[in-house]
């Protein structure tokens, strides 16, 4: 039962102290138990330059279009560098498989110094369309035991690891990190999914002490599909947080990558694919981030949704969910630093990932 509230041998039983509330229009949020007080709680900590006081996080640093700054070298007479002559143009994901994107279109990614590093295909409505259908057919991952997620996520993890120079050098080149940064970079998202793994079978229920003879059990549950739009920093680590909280707990994700970095998840799909990850439960739709948010947003197959980037878009992500009603977790801003383990990965995370259903069971004197 996808439900909020279930009554077993009893009914309309309610207490503060148990969480009580539905799924979109038949409730949003929680109320009483630990769950509602988390409804409440605002969480500031992992922003960049902010103390234990709660001082103003410092501004990230502006962000300069690539493709921008690699036409005004041009008309200074410099021009980047042209990328090989073979077409390695990254295609979508969506249901297990490499897809181009429906419009034909490509869109170019630069380096910090303008030079063309590659392209990858720009997605549209359609995609986001055909990736959560995907994910929906792929809901047999969150009914699969918390040990088989832990071992494919450990599985992930060791792949990774495996390529890790590979990954570090492509950080490098389309960031402009330092290879120190880069390689720092590359371990912490290793490390997050080992973390992760750890917790998919230990992210237990709770009974809640309700003044009745009843045991009320809160069971942590998957939302079902996720849409998750990346960061625009830290683009391997930045993903890696955001998707494998979402994975251990048995959610079915569609991810808009890094729209600055996106070479380096198309990068992810070998790992994936060599990593016992089912069809559907991995797809990734790359182009422009606040764009196919709102897609994502607005969708009825979309269960929540995850926006980590302007405070413009999470304006419209919010906008786009209140026609019906799906639970968002918005950045309004890109302060977060993803390095810190206290902002980066941990129960916050979990919690969102997950909605609580509250079960009333009578067990009499």
């Amino acid at each position: 039962l996808k439900a909020g509230t279930v009554w077993i041998n009893c009914t309309n039983v309610f207490d503060a102290a148990s969480g009580f509330g539905g799924y979109r229009e038949s409730g949003f949020g929680r109320e009483g138990g630990r769950e509602g007080l988390r409804e409440y709680v605002v969480r500031t900590q992992g922003r960049r330059g902010a103390g234990a006081q709660g001082a103003k996080s410092r501004a990230p640093a502006k962000w300069v279009d690539p493709a921008t700054k690699a036409r005004a070298t041009a008309k200074r007479g410099g021009a980047p560098s042209s990328p090989p002559g073979i077409d390695r143009t990254a295609k979508l994901v969506i249901g297990g498989k490499q897809a181009r994107p429906d419009s034909g279109y490509s869109t170019p990614v630069h380096a910090p110094d303008g030079t063309l590093v590659g392209e990858v295909g720009t997605g549209n409505r359609k995609d986001i369309r055909n990736a959560v259908e995907a994910a929906a057919k792929a809901a047999g991952w969150g009914r699969a035991t918390a040990h088989l997620r832990a071992q494919v996520l450990y599985y992930l993890g060791e792949n990774l690891s495996a390529r890790a120079d590979e990954f570090a050098a492509r950080i490098a080149r389309l960031t402009g990190a330092t290879r120190r940064a880069a390689a720092a970079e590359v371990e912490a998202g290793i490390r997050r999914l080992w973390t992760y793994a750890a917790w998919a079978d230990k992210w237990d229920g709770a009974v809640h002490h309700t003044p009745f003879r009843n045991v009320t059990l809160a069971m942590p549950e998957p939302l079902g599909v996720l849409g998750i739009a990346c960061p625009r920093e830290a683009p391997l680590l930045g993903f890696v947080s955001l998707v494998a909280p979402a994975l251990a707990l048995g959610n079915t994700v569609v991810v808009v990558p890094s729209e600055r970095a996106p070479l380096v998840a198309t990068d992810l799909y070998q790992v994936l694919e060599t990593s016992d990850v089912p069809p559907g439960v991995v797809n990734i739709v790359t182009g422009p981030r606040d764009e196919l948010a709102q897609v994502l947003a607005a969708h009825d197959g979309v269960d929540g949704m995850w926006y980590f980037g302007s405070a413009t878009g999470s304006t419209l992500v919010e906008r786009g969910s209140a026609g019906n009603l799906k639970r968002t977790w918005v950045s309004y801003g890109e302060g977060r630093d993803w390095m810190d383990v206290r902002a980066g990965e941990g129960r916050e995370f979990l919690d969102e990932a997950t909605q609580v259903k509250n079960i009333w069971v009578p067990y009499g004197e």
